[in-house]
């Protein structure tokens, strides 16, 4: 490829490579190389192989706050912004707050933005992850969803929220080409039907919540539907389904009720 460092073109190219979003893309990448033409040819480069851009420029932006990200780190999504931003409403200012599956620490650290005086604690089973997540500022305790966390967090989290993999095993394949040409499908693979880590946070959840306390889970899907009996057999009430501009689910709401035993 010759070597192009003007926006407009750079987005023309990256658009005939089949990215939707060209002329933002084409923004970063000349300003991560900062007027250095080889850096900018060698980024572009592994940009047009699906690499991820958030590994190639090291940043994301996401709810405006920058979140490092680390090569081999799940990179936080877009649609995840609204499941983010209902936590920080459900959050009390002087709250606790657990961050399952905390990647990057994307959400804990957005967190921390808007709820300064608040406990943020994450945990995340892979070691890349967990030290991106450490240097963003998280407190990240490295294990299998809630084993990592500190008992005293028992009955006193006032927000759970988790962006866990959820996707069924059977339909991996259906994701977009490139994703595990870069992606671990740890970050995806929800088991038979999507539910297994799902299910796993929801019953773990009933014993850190305290009560009114909320669960914040994304998902897809029917699997509010999967869920529902398991919820209410844990003493969840007022479940609600967190659904994106189109009208697509996105994730649910559970409230932990005061009731509960």
């Amino acid at each position: 490829m010759s070597t192009v460092t003007d926006v407009e073109e750079l987005a023309a190219v990256l658009a005939r490579g089949g990215f939707v979003a060209a002329q933002e893309e084409a923004g970063a990448l000349v300003a991560r190389a900062g007027g250095d033409v080889d850096l900018l040819d060698s980024l572009v480069r592994r940009r047009l192989t699906g690499e991820p851009l958030g590994w190639i420029i090291g940043r994301v932006p996401f709810c405006g706050v920058q979140t490092r990200v680390a090569p081999g780190v799940y990179v936080p999504r877009e649609h995840s912004q609204a499941l983010a931003w209902r936590a920080v409403e459900r959050l009390p200012a002087h709250g606790v707050a657990v961050d399952l599956c905390t990647g990057s620490g994307a959400i804990a650290q957005m967190l921390m933005a808007h709820r300064p005086t608040a406990r943020v604690v994450a945990c995340e089973v892979d070691e890349r992850a967990a030290s991106c997540a450490e240097a963003n500022g998280v407190e990240v305790y490295r294990g299998d969803l809630f084993t990592a966390l500190p008992r005293w967090l028992q009955g006193c989290v006032d927000v759970v929220v988790g962006v866990l993999p959820y996707v069924p095993t059977s339909e991996l394949s259906l994701l977009q080409r490139d994703t595990f040409t870069f992606e671990s499908s740890l970050a995806y693979d929800g088991g038979h039907d999507g539910t297994d880590l799902l299910r796993r946070a929801i019953a773990d959840s009933a014993t850190f919540l305290r009560g009114g306390g909320a669960l914040l889970l994304e998902l897809g899907g029917e699997q509010q539907v999967a869920l529902a009996e398991q919820l209410s057999d844990l003493g969840y009430c007022h479940v609600t389904e967190l659904t994106d501009s189109d009208g697509d689910l996105r994730g649910i709401e559970a409230i932990r009720s005061t009731h509960a035993a």
